[in-house]
C-alpha cells in the first residue's frame, strides 16, 4: 500500500513538473514574440520621429524664395523667360 502511494506521489510530481516546464517554454515563446513586436514598433516610432523632423524642416523652408522657385520648376514646369533646358539623350 505504501508503495502505491509512493508511485502515485512520484507520478503527480512528474506531471506537475512537466506542466511547469511546458508552461515556461510557452511563456518564453510568447515573450520572444512580444520582444520582436516591441523592436518593430520602436523602429516605426523612430521612423515617424525622423519623418516629423523632416516635415518640420520643410515647414520652415516653405516661405523661402528658393523653395518656391524649386517647386515652380519641379511641379509646375515653370522657368525664367528665355531659359530653356536641353537634355542630351545621346545617340
Amino acid at each position: 500500500m505504501k508503495k502505491n502511494k509512493k508511485i502515485y506521489k512520484n507520478i503527480i510530481i512528474l506531471l506537475i513538473s512537466l506542466y511547469v516546464i511546458f508552461t515556461l517554454i510557452s511563456q518564453q515563446k510568447t515573450l520572444n514574440q512580444y520582444d520582436k513586436n516591441s523592436q518593430k514598433l520602436s523602429e516605426q516610432i523612430q521612423e515617424q520621429k525622423d519623418y516629423k523632423e523632416e516635415l518640420a524642416k520643410k515647414k520652415e523652408n516653405v516661405d523661402s524664395l528658393d523653395y518656391i522657385e524649386q517647386m515652380a520648376r519641379e511641379k509646375l514646369k515653370m522657368y525664367y523667360p528665355n531659359e530653356k533646358i536641353y537634355i542630351d539623350k545621346g545617340n
